[in-house]
């Protein structure tokens, strides 16, 4: 009973229902401004708020959370241009909805969808956080190597052309994420003797480039061509639609959980997973992924907005921080004089009902926001295209430059959209080079952590990967995933389902 109390008293309290309701909507115009991020708004509101009391504190970086997540899928449908890495997924099946007249749509999806894996990601932190705590501990460097293979593994989900092109374009991430200092021994990785590229290259400069620019310079090829005229007649997903999909959009919150619960992750990789999943199972949707299929929405807003309940079971549980923002927030609360993890649980239970209570109210305020305003979001995607371009242009260099406040990013950005409009022109997906750049790191550690954990034995390493019985299915997963991409594999499936045919018939 108790923790029901302390679950609703934040819909008793008008400040604090107040305080999440305007983090929540502060978020996601956060989330929306490529460049803006959730983690970097979070940081900023504790030097405003330390001197709070500790409920209105959280309930307001709460409130941003939740919203920044979400807002992401905003710019990436009307825009192509992701607010936030996890929204990648959602541009390539939203923006080609949007170009059809369909952004009123896309964008109701993506806000009832988000609502639902953002309450599967919060129950399963109310009723199981224990238990997939300590299923996250079991994770040991060569799993989360292995985590990251699976990821770059997705290049052949994720490009729609050449399987070639898709692993060149991810390989091509993963040594743009390599560039500046190594962090384990400080020497430098592909700086070529520039000073410049010894801090490295800001993955949201290569990202707001590849995606914004590119897009800007391919529009000018249409520049005459009248913009598309969106229809808002229907907001809101029929009973059917989302029916429909919910099968599809359980599975993939639970990858978002599950994910989200492993610290260093977070809801980009979840999105990406839950994407190729989508694709894989999915047999006969209406319209094919890449070109505006609803599945292609469903399931990465689902993943990414489940990842934020599976974000805060490690910080609860056990004190390790799931993602960036949870790593602020434990910052946050020992600022406040708690201290997150097993004893909290057990000397303030309170506070662990209080986060859930505020992230179900911050989970209604997503839909309640993401339902208003569509009609004059919307408008965007119907500026002429003489005015459409200066103004990505223009967001695009602002969200370059806000992360760092840097000039050099701006450079970054122009020239890997540049390089991103070749590489459209010429057949390469843009996805896995941003998918590589994100997992380049959690590659690298992870690999270097596993080596030397093993002595630096090669041999010593691969037995490891059959004394776990995680580590195994996971290495397992990697063989067939890779194996499934390639041609031979589709030539043995067809040849082998072609015998059963002519043998039933």
């Amino acid at each position: 009973m108790s923790a029901l109390m302390d679950m609703l008293m934040i819909f008793t309290n008008p400040q604090l229902l107040l305080l999440v309701g305007l983090g929540t909507f502060a978020g996601v115009y956060v989330g929306a401004i490529p460049g803006l991020s959730v983690t970097m708004a979070v940081s900023i509101l504790i030097s405003f708020t330390f001197s709070w009391d500790v409920l209105p504190a959280i309930s307001l970086m709460i409130g941003i959370y939740m919203g920044g997540v979400y807002g992401g899928s905003r710019t990436a449908i009307l825009l192509n241009i992701p607010g936030a890495p996890s929204a990648i997924a959602t541009a390539m099946d939203g923006y080609p909805m949007a170009k059809r007249g369909e952004a009123g749509t896309a964008i109701g999806v993506t806000t009832v969808m988000s609502f639902f894996g953002g309450f599967i990601g919060i129950g399963v932190l109310a009723l199981a956080a224990p238990f997939v705590s300590k299923f996250a501990l079991t994770f040991q460097p060569r799993d989360y190597m292995l985590l990251a293979v699976l990821g770059i593994l997705l290049v052949g989900s994720l490009s729609s052309g050449s399987l070639i092109k898709g692993i060149f374009a991810g390989a091509l991430g993963i040594g743009i994420g390599a560039v500046g200092m190594d962090p384990l021994t400080f020497t430098e990785r592909f700086t070529f003797d520039i000073p410049l590229l010894t801090q490295g290259i800001s993955f949201i400069a290569v990202m707001i480039g590849m995606f914004g620019v590119s897009e800007a310079l391919l529009q000018l090829h249409h520049i005459d061509m009248p913009a598309v005229r969106q229809k808002i007649d229907r907001i809101v997903p029929s009973f059917s639609t989302i029916k429909k999909h919910l099968p599809l959009s359980v599975q993939t919150s639970s990858i978002g959980v599950i994910i989200g619960a492993l610290p260093g992750t977070g809801g980009d990789i979840a999105a990406l997973m839950a994407y190729d999943h989508a694709k894989r199972v999915t047999k006969n949707p209406e319209r094919e992924f890449g070109d505006g299929a609803i599945e292609g929405l469903v399931a990465p807003e689902t993943a990414n907005n489940a990842a934020v309940g599976g974000a805060f079971i490690p910080m609860m549980t056990l004190g390790i921080p799931g993602d960036a923002v949870t790593a602020i927030m434990i910052g946050a609360l020992y600022i406040h004089g708690l201290n997150p993890g097993p004893m909290l649980m057990i000397d303030q239970p309170h506070m662990f009902w209080f986060i859930v209570g505020a992230l179900i109210t911050a989970n209604f305020f997503i839909l309640l926001f993401g339902l208003t305003g569509i009609k004059l979001f919307t408008k965007i995607v119907e500026i002429p295209r003489a005015f459409l371009i200066p103004l990505i242009m223009l967001l695009s260099i602002v969200g370059a430059y806000a992360v760092n406040n840097s000039i050099t990013d701006v450079y970054w950005m122009l020239g890997f959209g540049v390089f991103g409009y070749f590489m459209r022109h010429y057949g390469y997906p843009l996805g896995p080079v941003i998918l590589g750049v994100i997992l380049s790191r959690l590659l690298d550690d992870n690999w270097r952590r596993a080596i030397i954990s093993e002595r630096e034995d090669l041999g010593r390493f691969f037995g490891g990967l059959f004394s776990s019985p995680l580590s195994t299915v996971l290495f397992v997963a990697v063989v067939l995933i890779f194996v499934s991409q390639t041609p031979l594999w589709t030539k043995g499936k067809a040849l082998i389902f072609g015998r059963s045919n002519r043998s039933a018939s």
